[in-house]
């Protein structure tokens, strides 16, 4: 068996609010921040697709990048920042800024523009994880970059770069979940929530939180469930949150389809001050839906309704 790069934990997205005029409510991003350290998790990270990293210009990068690493400058604290660009030059220029202020750990993810072939994969992760061996890597696998790293891709590639230590898959296909854990075990493989579900059964996997960070008590009896084998726990969880991902998505679709519009609701049940816009031109979800959807889980899930 593989050691395995990276610890199993919940690992939680920090979405970034804004104020009216566009610019970072820092007040409002640090108590997040603390919150989700001093509840939840001591694993986080910025930018993924809920965090807008897509969205960004290089002075807000540079700015809450700074902010992100005074909140999680602790010893047992891993504070991942996550690089999504259509040009991987920008993504270095962004890495190393942000090597300069002490960040080591990075999540990346494929340029879209268009859909990377195999030897431009190869490159890609040789100026990422080649350029910067004293970093470690985790690699966000999404259908948006037009292409998915495969099980047996990612066998060559942590092979070949030891700095890649964990990759995030949002899916709930459990051939490939199976495959990406076998295959690749050296790696860390996060999955959201009904695919952890499915690797908890396989193997030692991580919890990418989305939904179920509705109630932080709930999520980490959901996260001990799959590492302790609790197969009746954790089929329960599994059935409450696949019906209120359903039912979320109905409420909003009308409004949003970025994943942050969704994150930032799971933000505000915690913080209500926390605000739903997202960065122009995407629309983020109303305070009206915002009071459909805490009702539906007041009504349906009441076991999901509290807020820690």
């Amino acid at each position: 068996m593989n050691a395995k790069r990276y610890p199993s934990c919940i690992l939680a997205s920090c979405c970034v609010p804004w104020n009216e005029d566009g610019t970072l409510a820092e007040s409002i991003f640090r108590r997040e921040i603390r919150n989700l350290l001093a509840n939840l998790t001591r694993d986080v990270y910025i930018f993924g697709t809920a965090g807008e990293g897509y969205a960004v210009s290089d002075k807000q990068f540079d700015q809450i990048v700074r902010v992100f690493r005074e909140e999680t400058n602790q010893p047992d604290v891993r504070g991942m920042v996550g690089l999504i660009s259509l040009s991987l030059p920008t993504m270095i220029e962004r890495m190393e800024r942000a090597r300069e202020i002490g960040i080591c750990h990075f999540q990346i993810s494929l340029p879209s523009w268009g859909a990377l072939t195999d030897g431009e994969l190869k490159i890609f992760f040789q100026e990422t994880c080649g350029r910067f061996p004293d970093c470690s890597f985790l690699h966000y696998n999404l259908m948006r970059t037009k292409r998915l790293v495969s099980p047996e891709e990612y066998a060559i590639l942590a092979e070949r770069h030891p700095n890649l230590v964990a990759a995030k898959n949002s899916t709930d296909d459990q051939e490939r979940i199976r495959g990406l854990i076998t295959k690749a075990p050296q790696l860390q493989h996060f999955f959201t929530e009904t695919g952890f579900a499915y690797g908890s059964e396989l193997g030692e996997c991580g919890f990418l939180i989305s939904m179920a960070s509705v109630h932080f008590a709930e999520a980490k009896r959901y996260f001990a469930a799959g590492r302790g084998g609790d197969k009746e726990t954790l089929l329960r969880g599994q059935q409450e949150l696949l019906g209120m991902v359903t039912d979320l998505v109905a409420l909003g679709r009308s409004e949003a389809h970025m994943d942050g519009a969704y994150d930032k609701v799971f933000c505000k049940i915690h913080d209500p001050e926390f605000p739903l816009r997202l960065l122009p031109p995407y629309a983020g979800l109303s305070e009206a839906t915002f009071q459909r959807i805490t009702a539906m889980i007041r009504d349906k899930y009441p076991r999901w309704n509290n807020k820690i």
